[in-house]
């Protein structure tokens, strides 16, 4: 048995030890919380993960055939690349999986010991790190690596697309910008193409920028400033700042617009919280979310269920919470755990959360990278959102 002092002298060791305990007690428990589990170890950690939509499945064989995107955040020089990987999921009505617990793997729900259920079909070169990678909406399977967009004179996390204009991007930098472009305006000889509008609103980091799912010409933007800002195209450029609010104590990382309810945004915290706002009224928080012991790097929306929301960070863990579940009664033993919207804690992981995806073909299905080289594709068992 070390001396007391050790905890003192090592404390990197301690928190260790206390990562690899916490997440024996999770693998121990898998069978109990999930309806699937796929661990995949990545040769480097991805900064990045998003679900693109195709779907094909293979009833005879008892699943079907999905895809990833994904990136790679290598060292000393290695070559970084912009992946796809491609995913064996059981289906719903298929017997393939029985719900069985694979003790060597540590997986539920997967295909016993066959090989490929997560496989990278494809790598293109990519200069540096890959921080986001985002597919277009309307043309999820256009790659177009030799053009560059110009505008940002720094290194940014956020990244998205617009669902209601076609080649709509826009991005948030390290450069207090945000940038809008529109890449349908470049030619084969034209390999950069400049920003059609940039915006300086925030006074410190961009973390995150999300275009609003309905409305073509609403924007949203969040930085170190502490501030949720909404921007409209339709203005003048000077003011196209819509409305803004200091939205926490501390920096705010990231925001997601519901895709049910168009007056409804979520944004997370290095404060450790997630807050609710309603565009019609921000001048108070509709819900503060208070779980996350470290601060908050993602918050997304279920592509399926107008309610359920979910958060991730340094914790390690992924939150999943129900709005339905806001006020409910609780027993004291039941608070302990949390409030009563903390519907499900994914702790899986053993460092920080990078990004996580839900999957828009099947419900409560979810993929998760994080700084432990991990991919992870899981879904909370029925009878955790059934109750």
């Amino acid at each position: 048995m070390p001396p007391a002092g050790d905890a003192e002298e090592y404390p990197d060791e301690v928190e260790e030890r206390l990562v690899n305990e916490e997440y024996k007690v999770w693998k121990k428990n898998t069978p109990f919380l999930y309806d699937l589990v796929i661990t995949h170890a990545l040769e480097w950690p991805s900064l990045t993960v998003q679900w693109l939509p195709l779907k094909e499945e293979k009833p005879d064989a008892g699943y079907s055939k999905q895809q990833l995107i994904l990136g790679t955040h290598t060292s000393e020089g290695e070559q970084n690349y912009l992946m796809r990987a491609e995913v064996q999921l059981p289906l719903e009505e298929s017997e393939t999986d029985g719900r069985g617990y694979d003790e060597e793997r540590g997986e539920v729900g997967g295909f016993g010991s066959s090989a490929g259920r997560i496989s990278i079909v494809q790598q293109i070169n990519h200069d540096g790190e890959v921080n986001r990678a985002r597919h277009c909406p309307q043309a999820h399977g256009l790659c177009k690596p030799d053009i560059r967009l110009t505008g940002h004179k720094n290194e940014g996390y956020g990244l998205s697309w617009s669902a209601q204009r076609e080649g709509y991007l826009l991005s948030g930098s390290d450069d207090a910008q945000i940038c809008v472009w529109d890449v349908k305006g470049t030619t084969q000889s034209n390999r950069q193409l400049p920003a059609l509008h940039i915006f300086q609103g925030h006074l410190g980091v961009v973390e995150d920028v999300a275009w609003h799912p309905r409305h073509a010409d609403l924007f949203g933007s969040v930085g170190d400033d502490k501030k949720l800002v909404i921007w409209d195209l339709r203005k003048p450029h000077a003011a196209a700042q819509d409305k803004e609010v200091e939205a926490h104590t501390a920096e705010v990382n990231c925001l997601a617009f519901n895709p049910f309810n168009e007056y409804v945004v979520a944004t997370g915290s290095a404060d450790k919280t997630v807050a609710l706002w309603d565009l019609r009224n921000m001048t108070s928080k509709l819900h503060l979310f208070e779980r996350h012991d470290e601060e908050v790097f993602q918050v997304g929306w279920s592509p399926h269920n107008e309610t359920i929301l979910a958060s991730s960070g340094a914790d390690r863990r992924l939150m999943v919470w129900d709005l339905s579940r806001i006020g409910d009664e609780q027993t004291p033993e039941d608070a302990e755990d949390g409030p009563p919207e903390l519907l499900f804690i994914h702790g899986g992981h053993t460092a920080k959360i990078s990004d996580f995806a839900w999957n828009g073909s099947d419900e409560w299905v979810v993929a998760s990278v994080a700084e432990d080289n991990i991919l992870q594709i899981w879904q909370c068992a029925e009878h955790v959102w059934a109750d």
